[in-house]
């Protein structure tokens, strides 16, 4: 298949033991209450959620986003400081991220600023999650110097433990300087016809798998292996699959749970055979 390169296959398949579950957005707490849930359940390897009220942080603090945004950091806190965990991966604890939406790169630099500052001020978030984001050599600039002013918010934060968390929500593979951007880069967001059949960029073989995500929908159960499989080639760290395929009413496929997610997470962690 043409994800089965020769390009780094060796970096790609080490570390996988790494992998674990990004989530791109879920609904309000009060239309998902059950997937919010699963967030603090014990043993689910997750390393991050995303936070959106409003496209944003919305206009003011909203009570059930401050409850779901506490039972997060509280569940990390149990993760990071409590008993001796069974594996690094399910103990690493999920950070929450605040959703900034840079339209590609047209909304202004002090708006997105501002909208961070609120993330932190209400939730106390731990990082950034920064959709649609340009992937152009053209729009590198504006992208890094938006990182490094979060990246001090974040060093200033005393709700950022380890200094925060940025990820790049590009859904394609951008120009290689992104990478130096943020901790993070969405290389893939799309349906399974088009995943299963996709190609890594080469120049993702030069860094550690904890560097990109990959978000799937439309993945049957019956090709949950495969997919898996496919983000280990391609050097993917973090995942989100979903049978859900955003037809049928779905406004987001992946603002809910697949039907399998406790297979799904079962198979995520250290010795799982390919």
């Amino acid at each position: 298949m043409p994800y089965l390169t020769s390009t780094g296959a060796a970096l790609r398949t080490s570390g996988a033991e790494q992998l674990g579950v990004g989530v791109p957005g879920y609904a309000h707490p009060l239309l998902a209450p059950t997937e919010w849930a699963e967030l603090n359940r014990p043993g689910t390897p997750l390393h991050w959620a995303v936070l959106n009220i409003d496209n944003g942080p919305g206009a003011r603090p909203d009570p059930h986003c401050l409850e779901a945004a506490g039972r997060l950091r509280n569940a990390r806190e149990r993760a990071l400081h409590g008993e001796a965990p069974d594996d690094a991966v399910r103990a690493a604890g999920g950070r929450l991220l605040g959703h900034l939406d840079l339209a590609f790169g047209s909304r202004p630099f002090g708006e997105l600023v501002a909208d961070a500052q609120s993330f932190l001020d209400w939730y106390r978030v731990g990082g950034f999650y920064l959709d649609r984001c340009p992937a152009e050599r053209a729009d590198l600039p504006a992208v890094r110097r938006l990182t490094s002013t979060l990246g001090a918010l974040l060093e200033d934060s005393d709700s950022a433990d380890g200094g925060g968390m940025l990820v790049l929500g590009h859904g394609t593979h951008p120009h290689p300087g992104y990478a130096e951007a943020a901790d993070q880069l969405v290389t893939f967001r799309g349906p399974w016809t088009d995943y299963r059949w996709s190609q890594v960029a080469e120049w993702t073989a030069a860094y550690e798998p904890g560097r990109f995500a990959h978000f799937v929908h439309g993945v049957p159960r019956t090709h949950l292996e495969e997919a898996m499989r496919v983000a280990r080639w391609q050097g993917a760290g973090t995942i989100f699959f979903t049978d859900r395929d955003g037809r049928r009413g779905q406004t987001d496929p992946f603002a809910a749970l697949p039907s399998y997610w406790d297979e799904f997470v079962s198979r995520i962690g250290p010795g799982i055979s390919e």
